[in-house]
């Protein structure tokens, strides 16, 4: 009996995180805080006896250097790793590169604040949070969730976003319930599923 693993990481923190920059598909690299993450997540998985068969990754460095620093803590260096842009954070188009405070002078708080939390307005020249799912749900069920079913230990290092779209699924979350789900960074999701890709267990361990 296969245990069908699937953990879901978000990068540690980039250094746009820290200055408070919108980053979308821009391609900052992790902060010194942001590697301590990744290597903290990658202890967190080693203290659970986990291991996997297989990663994946967007096309992205910040989640890239997240999973190779988890992979070196757990001593799993050599492990196959898959790339693909599907999995990047949503491109917030516009507004990529920007000071979320200069944003907000520049649109208006309540624009702003429209474009990073509902479900289906993009920002100009962007990516809605509906858009993203449209982009990184084909790839999971066509890509990921098969391996899954087939008893592949899964790793997935990618970002807020496309990893919401995941979870959307994976939780069978409303628009409504997905905005509201934060998740941390560096803190790797733990799922177990059953035959049918809904989830047997969830562990969070973040903190």
């Amino acid at each position: 009996m296969s245990d069908r693993l699937l953990v879901l990481v978000r990068h540690g923190q980039s250094e746009w995180n820290l200055k408070n920059l919108f980053t979308g598909w821009k391609d900052p690299d992790l902060t010194e805080q942001g590697v301590a993450e990744a290597k903290d997540a990658g202890r967190k998985l080693k203290a659970q006896d986990l291991s996997f068969d297989v990663a994946f990754t967007s096309d992205l460095t910040r989640a890239q250097h997240t999973l190779t620093l988890m992979l070196e803590q757990i001593g799993q260096t050599g492990l196959p790793t898959t790339k693909n842009l599907a999995l990047n954070e949503r491109d917030y188009g516009d507004l990529s590169g920007l000071n979320k405070d200069d944003a907000r002078k520049k649109w208006g708080e309540d624009q702003v604040l429209i474009w990073r939390r509902s479900y289906d307005v993009p920002p100009p020249g962007g990516e809605s949070l509906k858009d993203t799912l449209a982009r990184t749900l084909p790839y999971y069920v066509q890509e990921i969730l098969p391996g899954v079913l087939r008893g592949q230990r899964t790793l997935v290092a990618a970002h807020g976003n496309s990893l919401r779209a995941l979870i959307m699924v994976l939780e069978k979350l409303s628009p409504e319930q997905i905005l509201k789900r934060e998740l941390a960074t560096g803190a790797p999701v733990v799922y177990r599923l059953n035959a049918d890709s809904t989830v047997a267990s969830k562990v969070d361990l973040a903190g």
